[in-house]
C-alpha cells in the first residue's frame, strides 16, 4: 500500500520532529493534539526545526518552506483522521492515555488506516486490542533529532499482518529513515535495549559518588571514540524522559540507586528548569557544552 496522507498524533518534541521529517519528504501531514495551545507550541517547535534542517542537511529555505506548507494542524480527532492512510501516535507514555486515544481513534479513522505507535517503553501487544484493528497495528519508533539520528525501528507484534509490516518498512525508507525491522516484540527495541543500560549505569555512577558527570563522559568518549558521553546524550533525550525512566524502574524494582537518580533529576534539574538542550541547560550548558571544547578529552 502506498501512503499519501499521514496523521501525527501528539505534537511534543518528537511528534513535531516526525511531522516535519515526513513533510520534508513530500507527504501531506496533519498534526493532531488535544487543544490549540498544544498545537501553537508545536508550530513554534517546527519553525525552530527549519534552520536545523538547513544547517545539518543542506536543505534550502525554499525546501523547508515547502515542507511547512504540507503541514496542517487539527485539534478535532475525527477531522484529523478523516483521510489518514497512516497514523503515527506519539501521545504521552502512559498506558491509560494510549488506550483511551486508540479507542477514540479506532472509531473515527477509515477502515484502511494503519496505526503505528512511537512508544519507547510499551509493547504494541499491550494495547493492540484497544485499536480495534490489531492486524493493522505495529510500532514505528524514532530517535530524538530524527533528521540526524535517522533510525526507524519497525516492530511487529504477534498479530501484525506481514503486508502492513512490510509497507511500514518501505514508508520509513521513504521519509529518510534507516529502516530496522524487528521481527518480534522486544522492550526497548534495539536502540534502547543497548542505550538504556549505558545511561542507567552512568547515572548510578554519579549518584553513588563514583565520579562526576564530566569524568564519566570523558571516560566513555576516550574509551570508545564516541562523540558524546552518556550525560551529553541525556541532555538531548531530555531530563524529563530520563526522570520518567528512573522513577518507573525505582517503583518497579525498589532499587535505591534508581530512586536516588529520580530524586536527583527532579530536585536538581527539573525543578530548576534544567531540562537539557531544549532549555539550554541540563548536565551541560548550551550551545557550547564543555564536552565539545578542544581540551576536554585531554589529561
Amino acid at each position: 500500500m502506498s501512503y499519501t496522507n499521514i496523521l501525527i498524533a501528539g505534537s511534543g518534541v518528537l511528534g513535531s520532529q516526525i511531522a516535519f521529517q515526513t513533510a520534508v519528504h513530500g507527504f501531506a501531514v496533519t498534526v493532531y493534539d488535544i487543544n490549540d495551545a498544544a498545537l501553537d507550541q508545536a508550530k513554534t517547535r517546527i519553525q525552530q526545526l527549519k534552520p536545523r534542517y538547513q544547517a545539518d542537511l543542506g536543505l534550502t529555505e525554499k525546501q523547508v518552506e515547502a515542507a511547512w506548507e504540507r503541514l496542517t494542524f487539527q485539534s478535532d480527532l475525527a477531522q484529523a483522521a478523516a483521510n489518514a492512510d497512516l497514523v503515527i501516535e506519539s501521545v504521552p507514555e502512559s498506558m491509560p492515555i494510549k488506550v483511551e486515544f486508540y479507542e477514540k481513534l479506532g472509531k473515527v479513522a477509515p477502515a484502511h488506516t494503519i496505526f503505528a505507535t512511537n512508544s519507547s517503553t510499551l509493547l504494541p501487544s499491550q494495547f493492540a486490542d484497544a485499536t480495534g484493528r490489531p492486524e493493522q497495528f505495529l510500532a514505528l519508533h524514532f530517535a530524538n533529532e530524527i533528521w540526524k539520528n535517522n533510525t526507524g525501528e519497525i516492530m511487529k507484534h504477534a498479530r501484525t499482518d506481514d503486508k502492513v509490516f512490510n509497507d511500514v518498512i518501505e514508508f520509513a525508507k521513504q521519509i529518510g529513515m534507516v529502516a530496522l525491522p524487528i521481527q518480534k516484540e522486544q522492550p526497548g527495541y534495539i536502540v534502547n535495549s543497548l542505550l538504556v543500560p549505558l545511561l542507567s549505569s552512568a547515572q548510578k555512577l554519579l549518584v553513588t559518588g563514583i565520579a562526576d558527570v564530566e569524568t564519566i563522559d570523558k571516560t566513555w568518549m576516550v574509551g570508545t571514540g564516541a562523540p558524546v558521553g552518556p550525560f551529553g546524550m541525556l541532555d538531548v533525550i531530555g531530563i524529563n524522559t530520563a526522570h520518567h525512566v528512573a522513577k518507573t524502574r525505582a517503583d518497579q524494582t525498589g532499587d535505591s540507586d534508581f530512586k536516588a537518580v529520580a530524586d536527583l533529576l527532579k530536585n536538581e534539574y527539573i525543578d530548576k528548569g534544567k531540562l537539557g538542550t531544549a532549555t539550554g541547560e541540563g548536565f551541560y550548558t548550551y550551545p557550547n557544552p564543555s564536552y565539545r571544547e578542544p581540551g576536554f578529552l585531554k589529561g
